[in-house]
């Protein structure tokens, strides 16, 4: 005879397989917009080159812009020269800042330092910032 003070198994496994997906259903509403939140953007504003004014990055200073749909940044470290960046970290995709008073790169993720040209200084990034071509035409920077 079967013992009345236990489930039948068929209904436990049922039970068992309903709220793991449950669970599993929850944990992707919460993780989801979390992980879209610190991805970069890509794919919009796709441009293959973009023009700055010359005047739009101050000296020892830096210039944010979108490029082919993520965050970059000019710097001019001396008077007339110019440097591209991608301002994605590549320890984990944050966008770094720019402090001028450290005349570096600071990612607020992880403590990552970054020098003007991209360089690692400091902290958990693998690799430097990826450098981006810069022309000079007259009053206009042409970058990509």
């Amino acid at each position: 005879m079967s013992d009345p003070s236990k489930s039948p198994p068929k209904r436990r496994a049922f039970l068992v397989t309903l709220l793991s997906g449950l669970a599993g259903l929850f944990a992707a509403a919460v993780l989801y917009p979390l992980w879209r939140f610190l991805s970069p953007r890509k794919g919009t504003g796709e441009q293959e080159k973009v023009r700055l004014e010359r005047a739009s990055v101050p000296l020892g200073g830096a210039h944010f812009f979108n490029f082919r749909g993520g965050p970059a940044v000019v710097v001019q470290p001396q008077a007339g020269s110019f440097i591209a960046l991608s301002a994605v970290c590549t320890h984990l995709g944050c966008v770094v800042k720019w402090q001028e008073e450290n005349d570096e790169f600071f990612c607020p993720c992880h403590a990552g330092r970054f020098s003007p040209r991209g360089e690692v200084l400091g902290g958990p990034p693998p690799q430097p910032l990826p450098e981006l071509n810069v022309e000079v035409e007259g009053d206009q920077i042409l970058i990509g």
